[in-house]
């Protein structure tokens, strides 16, 4: 967010602990609620996903959940801009990419866009959304031209492995909320003032998406699909991106460190075996874990917990180097792809 005086009020932005509960509470049963709403319309329209060989679920479920999560997310976004004094223009236009993402992405579910069609928005609302990033990313390392670049890049290839990793029931409501959870910890630990508004958002992705947790922990009553997924991911994907251009690049890329290294390992290994990689699939690790016979609530609290040792990681000892705490969250991450593919299943399969 722009942090110009002409862009914020004078007054103090911050919240007390009962404003933050009260602040969290609403969006949390928000979601709870709109959540329902939403589901009891899915299932009067018969709007299902079918299960097919490369599913992780046996029964027609409701699909189109971000059809609560997503309009909660922008009016959280621009709440926050609100009450923190936003009044930058990028930042608003930002927010309104993002609503058409939804828009198209409700479209896809419904109707199968094309990928040429659905990347080359993505890719519109991307370049609209570097309005609302006005420092260097990659912190003056690269030229700007080199920089904006790459971010517009990285942040494309966010949305779609946001996309491609919400495959059983919990993973991403556990993933969006602990990133969430990690920018407010941020804000406690580093209470400046450029952090403030982004702890909030975080603050309040996590309320929705215990909300939304409610209906889609296994087994899911509904799924989030990319009307929720795609949306989510370029927020999420926003938020890092501010977060590492004020100078916390550590802990942008520690939050999110599986997702990154599932998708992104999984993609390229597939590119390599010259496999469409376009196309749907059961080989990201999180999917070994449940075709050993893992439930999907069991991986994805293995995930939760992972994502706890993360955000540990990246505030303990704040005299840590940063590539330290790198290398520290790889090691986390590699254990947790060794369990999903190597540790005893002690279980009765779940998926």
């Amino acid at each position: 967010m722009d942090q110009s005086d002409g862009d914020r009020d004078k007054g103090d932005p911050t919240m007390t602990f009962a404003g933050l509960a009260t602040f969290a509470s609403i969006f949390l049963v928000g979601s709870m609620l709109l959540t329902w709403v939403v589901l009891n319309y899915l299932r009067r329209k018969a709007i299902l996903d079918m299960p097919n060989h490369r599913s992780s679920h046996a029964v027609p479920t409701p699909r189109g959940g971000g059809l609560a999560v997503t309009p909660l997310l922008i009016l959280l976004v621009a709440g926050v801009f609100v009450f923190t004094g936003v009044s930058a223009v990028g930042d608003w236009l930002m927010l309104a990419a993002c609503a058409g993402l939804g828009l198209l992405s409700w479209l896809d579910d419904r109707h199968d866009l094309s990928a040429a069609k659905r990347f080359a928005l993505q890719f519109v609302a991307v370049i609209i959304g570097m309005l609302a990033l006005d420092k260097p990313v990659l912190g003056g390392l690269v030229p700007m031209w080199l920089d904006h670049v790459l971010v517009v890049l990285a942040w494309v290839w966010f949305i779609n492995l946001f996309n491609f990793m919400d495959g059983i029931d919990g993973i991403t409501g556990v993933e969006a909320g602990s990133i969430g959870l990690g920018i407010f910890v941020l804000t406690l630990f580093v209470p400046l003032p450029q952090f403030i508004g982004l702890g909030y958002i975080g603050l309040g992705i996590l309320a929705i998406m215990i909300g939304f947790l409610i209906w889609n922990w296994h087994p899911a009553k509904l799924f989030l699909g990319d009307v929720g997924s795609i949306p989510l991911g370029f927020i999420l994907g926003w938020l890092l991106l501010k977060v590492a251009s004020e100078g916390a690049w550590a802990i942008a890329l520690i939050l999110p460190s599986y997702y990154l290294f599932d998708a992104t390992f999984t993609l390229i290994k597939r590119a390599l075996q010259r496999e469409k990689i376009w196309q749907a699939h059961r080989e990201h690790f999180y999917q070994k874990a449940t075709q050993r016979g893992f439930s999907h609530a069991r991986v994805s609290l293995m995930i939760l917990v992972s994502n706890l040792i993360l955000i540990a990681v990246c505030f303990a000892q704040s005299d840590t180097p940063d590539w330290m705490r790198v290398i520290a969250a790889l090691i986390v991450v590699l254990g947790l792809v060794g369990m999903m593919v190597r540790m005893p299943v002690r279980e009765t399969p779940g998926t």
